[in-house]
């Protein structure tokens, strides 16, 4: 759990950054760290392998990395991903996390002080009012800058018995995605047992992430949402249990609601991330993120 957590720590960092790291809108300056240039370089190329029929030409230009969207072309600038109009006000906006990732469950190490510590920072980062992240780069590919744009591009779908909105272009993932899990539960009595307790099932809905003026992906109809109806005095979502627990993030694993083992599986498989491995975590979360996965190495199916 360590690694991942410190994985986290950096993203949620990320949020209330107030300077880039590193690249800048002019790209990266002389003597800038040689590795923080290559991670740039290779989160461009992790867009490209995730999305090849919307993500090509990753090339250094103009003194940064960049690829073309769609037909845009969009440059690195710190992580903050924007277009040749908006990298002169890169100072704008926050950089997107590009975090460690690692399949399957983690292991629980109780936080020590000075995880606590750090933690508490990036909190009181997230809470002071931090810079939003540009959408630009994501409007882009998945052609969803408005709220009119985003409900034209999404499709309803029967899911684990239930409809649910979502972006055209995952309606495959999430019906191989269900197909294991449905397959799952004709040997796993905690499956059936988790399926038969879902009291919702939630995609698409246009807002921001809770707390934040950065757009959630529920936006684009790229996530969902699974609760179950009985939560067994369990916390599902950080903020939720913010409410009555100031250390909510020391909450272990094991008092928290999270789907079977093989459910998550069934999402990381086909590139979808699950909210319960984040700082500020979401158990019933998941979303479509094969870039995380190609930054990190890991290989997930396509339904194509």
């Amino acid at each position: 759990m360590k690694r991942f957590l410190l994985g986290c720590l950096c993203a949620a960092a990320a949020v209330g950054a107030p300077r880039a790291q590193s690249g800048t809108a002019q790209g990266f300056p002389p003597g800038a760290d040689p590795a923080s240039r290559e991670r740039a370089g290779a989160v461009m190329r992790a867009f490209a392998a995730a999305y090849p029929g919307q993500i090509t030409n990753v090339r250094y230009e103009d003194g940064d990395y960049a690829a073309t969207v769609n037909g845009v072309t969009f440059y690195f600038a710190g992580g903050r991903l924007l277009p040749a109009n908006l990298t002169p006000l890169s100072m704008d906006y926050s950089p997107h996390p590009f975090y460690t990732y690692t399949p399957g469950m983690p292991v629980w190490e109780e936080p020590t002080e000075e995880d606590a510590e750090r933690i508490r920072a990036a909190v009181a980062r997230r809470n002071g009012a931090p810079l939003k992240r540009s959408q630009e780069f994501y409007d882009t590919l998945l052609r969803a800058g408005t709220k009119d744009d985003a409900y034209a591009r999404v499709k309803s779908m029967r899911f684990l018995g239930r409809s649910v909105l979502v972006h055209y272009s995952i309606i495959e993932e999430l019906s191989l995605v269900e197909e294991a899990i449905l397959g799952a539960a004709k040997k796993s009595p905690a499956v059936r047992t988790w399926i038969d307790n879902l009291d919702s099932v939630t995609g698409w809905n246009w807002r921001s992430i809770a707390g934040t003026e950065s757009r959630s992906f529920h936006s684009y109809g790229t996530a969902i949402d699974l609760l179950p109806r009985n939560r067994g005095n369990r916390d599902t979502y950080w903020l939720w249990t913010s409410a009555y627990n100031a250390d909510w993030w020391a909450v272990p694993y094991s008092r928290r609601l999270n789907p079977p083992e093989e459910v998550i599986a069934a999402f990381e498989s086909y590139g979808f991330i699950w909210g319960g491995k984040w700082l500020f975590y979401d158990t019933m979360h998941f979303e479509y993120r094969p870039e995380i996965f190609a930054l990190n190495g890991i290989d997930y199916k396509r339904a194509w």
